[in-house]
C-alpha cells in the first residue's frame, strides 16, 4: 500500500508541479494550479494517515 501512495505522490508532483513551474500562463493561473495541487497533496496525506493508522 505504501508503494501505491508513493507512486500517487510522484505522479501528483510530476503532473501538478510541472505546470506550476514551467507553464507560460499568467501568475494567477499558476497560483490557482498550485492551490489545487496543495489540496490534492493534503487529501492524499490525510488518506495515508488514516490508512496507516488503522493498520497498526
Amino acid at each position: 500500500m505504501s508503494v501505491v501512495l508513493l507512486i500517487i505522490f510522484l505522479l501528483v508532483t510530476f503532473f501538478g508541479l510541472g505546470p506550476v513551474l514551467f507553464a507560460d500562463g499568467s501568475m494567477k493561473e499558476r497560483m490557482i494550479t498550485l492551490g489545487i495541487v496543495i489540496l490534492i497533496y493534503a487529501s492524499i496525506a490525510f488518506a495515508a494517515y488514516f490508512i496507516f493508522r488503522k493498520t497498526r
